[in-house]
């Protein structure tokens, strides 16, 4: 997005001031020399603190290797919850005039109307019926529906084609157009293996432009089918060939996806920008009807000038002062170095950076805010690939397992929540090996969620719901995801999120 701009916005919070991501896009941004134009939001609140927020984004711009041009930003204050803005913190419109004069301040498109037709494809979108679509801006010449063009790019043959169907950006929509010339950001039909970093441009004479770099994976999965006792019961689509022809579809769209094969035709790794990143991809499968097991996410290693590196993240928690310690002291267990420590702000909150091994933030959220008792804000952002940080500490509890197939009761979980807390609640079904909660203990247990008891009358019976309830975890796909070990599986379908051992795998311990 950012190689089809001319300058960018930077939003900042009147309170927080810039995060992690806008550290990673900021970077990225000044890097490609685009001009910035700094906008405070949230300028209305009673705790905002402009003069601070602004003396922080400078601060961040001369890290990041700003020129003396791009560091000398506009800075606009606006309340867009009120729909206010002005240069003034204490003087603001009823409008949002003061952010649309500094977007004309910016400088305009370098682009030549002369000369052959140049269009770096930087995004990639897939439709149904039009197939694979590149989009770009064009650098020079002209473009015209059914016309023939090449696309070339310097590592392959240049291919040629009649562009299909041309589209012009009109506010959030896109409207049909026969022709668009330099400085027009356009969506192409036509080229079936557009991809990213490929250069549209004349068939006469096909000049291929520097290509853009898509960043790599960080984080891989295993994708399979569902294999538990209660597969196929919930969802439409649960076939190894459902599984293969939906991630292919997604490859279409979505760039940072890679998919590969296995030994085992139904099982397949996929590697993406993150956990959340893949995430997102096995939430959206889920609505659509799809059953599915997912394995626990891995880190990928990389080898540099003969050492083992591994992908890092810039994090940032913001905590109350009193928790900081537990804060501080799970960062470094998990291989993290503390960059910055903020000050108290008048809410009672303080902050703390670090950079920390991916494979220490994996499983790391229920463990913070368990630490912090839910008050601490995690923040995070891909920081690139350093030296392996060694060995991280083995988890503290391990799972446990339902004994037997069935139907869990108030009575069986009553039992069990003394061994540790509980995901099931009365009523759920069941199978062997499910895992049914977290153990207080190293290693797995198995026990029986599905006793019954002989209740004797009705006051009995609503004593025990009630005592029974207590302190069981409602787990979201994301919790599932972090929790599970690299023996352990999370079976999704349409209505439903259970975790599971692995069948090939009968390790005890965790």
């Amino acid at each position: 997005v950012l190689n089809m701009v001319d300058g960018v916005l930077l939003l900042i919070d009147a309170v927080e001031g810039p995060k992690p991501q806008t550290r990673f896009v900021l970077k990225k941004a000044l890097q490609m020399g685009h001009r910035v134009v700094v906008v405070v939001n949230k300028i209305d609140r009673p705790q905002s603190r402009p003069d601070y927020v602004i003396d922080m984004t400078f601060d961040l711009f001369c890290e990041l290797g700003a020129t003396d041009e791009q560091a000398d930003f506009k800075v606009v204050y606006c309340s867009a919850l009120r729909k206010k803005s002005g240069t003034n913190p204490d003087q603001l419109e009823d409008n949002l005039k003061a952010v649309l004069d500094a977007v004309l301040g910016l400088p305009k498109p370098k682009v030549s109307r002369e000369g052959p037709l140049q269009l770096m494809v930087s995004n990639i979108d897939y439709d149904d019926f039009k197939g694979r679509m590149g989009i770009g801006r064009i650098l020079s010449g002209e473009v015209r529906k059914g016309g023939n063009f090449s696309l070339a790019h310097p590592n392959k043959t240049p291919s040629s084609a009649r562009l299909s169907e041309l589209f012009t950006f009109n506010n959030l929509g896109r409207a049909s157009v026969d022709s668009a010339s330099s400085g027009d950001i356009v969506m192409f039909c036509g080229f079936e293996n557009v991809q990213i970093g490929d250069t549209l441009t004349s068939a006469e004479n096909p000049a291929a432009l520097e290509p853009l770099a898509v960043e790599e994976p960080t984080v891989r999965m295993s994708f399979s089918i569902n294999t538990s006792e209660f597969a196929g019961r919930e969802g439409k689509y649960v076939t190894s060939r459902n599984l293969r022809d939906r991630l292919m579809k997604e490859l279409e769209r979505n760039v940072a996806l890679r998919v590969e094969e296995t030994d085992s035709p139904d099982t397949f790794e996929v590697l993406g920008r993150g956990s959340l990143h893949l995430t997102i991809l096995i939430e959206n499968m889920r609505r659509e009807g799809f059953e599915l097991m997912i394995g626990s996410p891995s880190v990928i290693f990389k080898t540099v000038d003969g050492q083992k590196h591994e992908p890092f993240e810039s994090v940032e928690v913001e905590v109350k002062e009193e928790y900081m310690g537990a804060v501080v002291d799970l960062l470094g267990r998990r291989r993290g170095e503390m960059s910055e420590m903020g000050s108290v702000n008048s809410e009672g909150m303080s902050s703390v950076k670090y950079f920390i091994p991916t494979r220490g933030l994996l499983g790391i959220k229920n463990a913070l805010l368990t630490a912090t008792r839910g008050t601490a804000v995690l923040n995070t952002i891909f920081a690139g690939f350093r030296p392996y940080a060694g060995d991280l500490p083995q988890k503290d509890n391990g799972s446990l397992l339902s004994f037997d197939s069935g139907k869990a009761t108030t009575y069986g979980i009553e039992n069990a929540q003394d061994r540790g807390r509980l995901f099931v609640r009365p009523g759920d079904p069941v199978y062997k090996n499910q895992i049914v909660g977290i153990h207080q203990r190293p290693g797995d247990l198995p026990l029986n969620v599905c006793r019954t008891k002989q209740l004797t009358n009705m006051r009995s019976a609503n004593k025990e719901v009630a005592k029974g309830l207590q302190g069981l975890i409602d787990l979201s796909l994301d919790d599932a995801v972090e929790y599970i070990g690299d023996d352990e599986l999370v079976e999704v379908t349409p209505t439903s999120i259970r975790l599971t051992k692995r069948p090939d795998l009968k390790k005890r311990g965790r």
